[in-house]
């Protein structure tokens, strides 16, 4: 299969908080070991609020990581990858040998950067240039959109398994229904798992929670917090798991008190604003609290098989049609004003086949 591939890409290159320029350069050339993806959607990630809009990234970073796309060249020496290919981007290398890697802990690398330290280039771009060992297939039957949802989807999975793999008959809560709240929710019940409470601000964002089979929602004033003179006391309804997918202090605060005896709080949601713990709580209930940062070292492909199999209801998570590079912004606002409850997808090269 061959493809014209045009001189020029398209980039949208973050400057300062909530501005970002629409910027044409010149094709890059793949390398030895590298493939040219046409971008076919990226996702817009939480994270890309933080850093679009709050000022968390770095200038002349292209972000955008959530992305699906078509191989339109190869670099020389390239054999495992040919034009053609549908792929989504998978994690970057690791070195192997570390601790963490020997843990088969690969997201805790000791030779892999910090995301947002650096200049980044992302897929809020028509074309990228990736690393052929970071390239994952999308099998046959699973189309370009659904396929978007891969590592989102492997971001609340490695949740899952720092939470003990919850399954059928286990108790779980969910803190905030934003898109990774929503692709928790929906793993848990691909998993199985009945008994989940979602608590959620956000009217639409309860109704979608509902939608992927949340069995309650809540809002926050609805939870009971037991004062922290009373530490052992276990609240009515209190889980095995809570995932905290919102990044706010006061939730994760709200997240632990929910926990039954020797329950796991799973903190999935990146933000600034701490929480205050109550550690007698912890220490007394026996209560584990752990991070859940990237990937399990499978996680991209067991994604793609969840995905294939039909078993993560995209409908559902995925917001109607999509958007493109010139819409970037206001759209991230609007998802920053909870106005939109699903994943919403940038399609770059607007027109394109893939749509």
């Amino acid at each position: 299969m061959t493809t014209t591939i045009p001189a020029t890409m398209r980039s949208a290159v973050y400057r300062s908080p909530g501005v970002v320029d629409l910027v044409e350069a010149p094709m890059p050339a793949p390398g030895p070991g590298e493939a040219l993806v046409e971008v076919a959607f990226c996702g817009i990630c939480g994270s890309d609020i933080h850093f679009i809009l709050e000022g968390w990234g770095q200038p002349d970073s292209v972000h955008g990581h959530e992305w699906s796309g078509v191989v339109v060249a190869v670099g020389d020496g390239v054999s495992e990858w040919v034009v053609g290919d549908r792929v989504v981007g998978g994690p970057s290398p690791t070195c192997g040998v570390c601790r963490p890697c020997r843990m088969a802990r690969p997201a805790l690398c000791t030779e892999r950067g910090t995301p947002g330290t650096g200049v980044s280039y992302g897929a809020f771009a028509t074309h990228r240039l990736s690393a052929t060992d970071e390239l994952v297939a999308v099998p046959d039957g699973l189309d370009l959109r659904g396929a978007a949802l891969a590592e989102p989807l492997a971001v609340a999975l490695h949740g899952l398994t720092q939470g003990g793999n919850p399954g059928p008959g286990s108790r779980v809560y969910v803190a905030g229904a934003g898109p990774i709240g929503a692709l928790v929710i929906a793993a848990l019940r691909a998993r199985g798992v009945e008994d989940i409470t979602v608590c959620e601000p956000g009217s639409l964002r309860r109704d979608l929670a509902v939608a992927l089979g949340a069995s309650r929602t809540v809002v926050p004033d609805d939870l009971e917090v037991p004062p922290m003179w009373e530490p052992m006391r276990v609240v009515d309804g209190a889980v095995d798991v809570a995932f905290e997918c919102s990044g706010k202090g006061p939730a994760t605060e709200a997240a632990l008190a929910q926990l039954d005896k020797a329950g796991t709080l799973v903190l999935v949601g990146a933000g600034i604003d701490a929480p205050t713990f109550v550690l007698n709580r912890i220490l007394l209930n026996e209560l584990v609290v752990t991070g859940a940062f990237e990937y399990d070292a499978d996680g991209t492909e067991a994604a793609v098989e969840l995905l294939a199999a039909g078993a993560i209801p995209t409908a559902a998570l995925l917001e109607p049609g999509s958007v493109g590079l010139d819409d970037l912004v206001p759209t991230i606002e609007r998802l920053a004003r909870g106005e939109i409850a699903g994943k919403v997808l940038v399609a770059p090269n607007p027109g394109g086949s893939h749509e």
